[in-house]
């Protein structure tokens, strides 16, 4: 009798820790925003760049229109690409380390990060067109 109550007790653990790990991920978030400001592409380059590094990302210009970030958490990795021009820009998932990566769900982490990213870089925007010219 005890050794089914043992039995049914572990089942439950497991089963309840690969709900827990279940929560921990969400749909990989694509952030893809308009700008409305009069900004030249060198300017949103150049606001991409230092909201990045504000938040510990590690920025690299990949080429024209192009950076790639990659941020380091812990054990946790995770590099995006961003594509922009004077019109707009997006940041996409390109591949990560211990994020739960998995049809196209991650750890709600990374939305976290790429969200704040995503809020500063409109800011340095904002900043850069409020500017007197």
């Amino acid at each position: 009798m005890k050794l089914k109550q043992l039995l049914a007790g572990a089942i439950c653990i497991a089963a309840l820790a690969g709900c827990s790990a279940l929560e921990r991920t969400e749909p990989v978030r694509t952030p893809q925003t308009i700008i409305t400001a009069h900004v030249t592409t060198e300017q949103v380059k150049e606001a991409i760049i230092n909201a990045g590094q504000g938040r510990d990302w590690i920025m690299s210009v990949a080429g024209p229109g192009v950076i790639n970030a990659t941020q380091n958490v812990r054990k946790h990795s995770v590099t995006v690409r961003i594509n922009y021009s004077e019109k707009d820009y997006s940041i996409h998932y390109v591949s990560s380390v211990n994020l739960l990566a998995s049809g196209g769900e991650i750890h709600r982490s990374y939305n976290h990060w790429v969200n704040n990213l995503d809020k500063d870089i409109q800011k340095k925007i904002a900043a850069i067109a409020a500017k007197p010219q």
